[in-house]
């Protein structure tokens, strides 16, 4: 009789095989093959949204949070999206192959470097059925196979999807097996998993902090850890009023249930009395629940139009993954680099200035995988830096920081090339 464990080895075993063939396919095969994906998300959407549903309705009846039903929502929108993505995965140079640093050494020889896949990815992630396609596009234009292993909310969503992916890329001859997806929502199986150490060359947790660190504590291979966003705006004292009311309404109300959402907004005093009561305006109007510290309080004052209360010290360093936001009034740009280096994540931070030497000291300063100055954290993504997608967006300072896309999904060997040179 057959296993769950068996199961999850015989995984292992045919994406450590596939990865080898992965690592030779042309650049043209991988392409079709995405092309392939991003076709049949667009054909076969009645069919994923329909699993998607399922999930939906179990979330519902169990309870589930606004903020996690709207991880989990796929609609005709999102799915394109998706594809639109995938497309522009397929469209990125291809980096595996690619020589770098090369050069020639007093001796003759030609040493350089050659970018090669990571082998076998595996992926284990919550809530967001899209990271299900957006990491196999990924790891598969960079040559890698990957195993994944989503939520049990979003089991039927993720199931329908994986299983479109292998289709789309066996029909474009690629092996099948480069995609592997773990079905049964058998929690244990996840200890199982971060053991696979002789199969998994890198293992990318998505989800909550509690979850993100279990893995990163439990995982026998090397962990990318990241995703948790603290997210700080800071409105400098000369900030232009429009700019500071348009960044800090979008971060903070565009999405607010993804990780790079503002989280916390400091505002320097000079600056306060005439841009916080227009971004709290804005936020209102937008059902956005604002903490605030006494100073803050005091530039508000009662008033039936917003939604403010007392901040308390739990509030400054939360990730609040909803329409909340803590909210605190400092004396300097100093105090500001001081409580993001104290509650920062190291995510994502931005800077709303019109002075050029400040904006330099911020991004300076600030130690987080993407800085900002006038600009809104939602930015922080791989879509929008150019990279077709994002398997994570690393906090890690190691190998891959931000978000990561095809180049943070290789390695490189070393090539040395001679002409009968020995070492004397």
């Amino acid at each position: 009789m057959t296993t769950a464990t068996d199961e999850m080895t015989a995984k292992g075993q045919a994406a450590r095989t596939a990865s080898r063939e992965m690592a030779r396919l042309s650049g043209d095969v991988k392409n079709r093959a995405l092309r392939n994906i991003a076709e049949a998300l667009e054909g076969a959407g009645d069919d994923i949204l329909s699993a998607n549903e399922r999930d939906m309705q179990a979330g519902r009846e169990a309870g589930q949070g606004d903020a996690t039903l709207d991880r989990l929502l796929l609609n005709p929108a999102r799915l394109t999206g998706m594809a639109a993505d995938v497309r522009s995965v397929a469209a990125l140079p291809d980096p595996v192959g690619e020589s770098f640093d090369v050069r020639t050494l007093a001796n003759g020889l030609q040493v350089g470097r050659r970018r090669v896949p990571l082998g076998v990815i595996g992926a284990v992630y919550e809530s967001r059925p899209n990271i299900t396609v957006d990491i196999s596009a990924l790891c598969f234009k960079s040559g890698n196979a990957v195993i994944l292993r989503g939520g049990s909310e979003a089991i039927h969503s993720n199931t329908a999807l994986a299983n479109l992916v292998r289709d789309a890329i066996a029909d474009a001859g690629a092996p099948r097996d480069a995609v592997q997806f773990i079905s049964s929502t058998d929690r244990s199986l996840v200890q199982r998993l971060l053991s696979m150490k002789e199969y998994i060359d890198l293992m990318i947790p998505r989800g909550g902090a509690d979850f993100v660190r279990f893995v990163g504590e439990n995982a026998q291979m090397p962990v990318i850890t990241g995703g948790v966003g603290v997210c700080h705006t800071y409105v400098d004292r000369d900030a232009d009023l429009d700019r500071s009311v348009a960044i800090a309404y979008n971060a903070k109300v565009d999405r607010p249930t993804v990780c790079n959402a503002l989280d916390t907004l400091l505002v320097h005093s000079e600056a306060a009395p005439r841009c916080l009561p227009a971004i709290a305006q804005e936020w209102a109007r937008a059902g956005v629940e604002m903490r605030c510290d006494m100073r803050a309080l005091s530039i508000l004052g009662p008033s039936e139009s917003l939604n403010v209360k007392p901040a308390t010290e739990e509030d400054w360093g939360t990730e609040f993954l909803a329409l909340t936001a803590s909210v605190k009034v400092v004396d300097s740009l100093e105090e500001a680099l001081e409580h993001i280096e104290r509650y920062g994540s190291g995510h994502s931070e931005a800077i709303v200035t019109e002075d050029y030497s400040r904006a330099m000291q911020f991004l300076d300063y600030v130690d987080a995988a993407a800085v900002f100055v006038n600009a809104s954290t939602r930015f922080t993504d791989g879509g929008q830096f150019g990279l077709g997608a994002e398997v994570a967006i690393s906090t890690n300072k190691m190998h891959a920081r931000g978000p990561m896309g095809l180049r943070e999904l290789t390695s490189y060997k070393w090539t040395v090339l001679g002409n009968g040179h020995v070492r004397s």
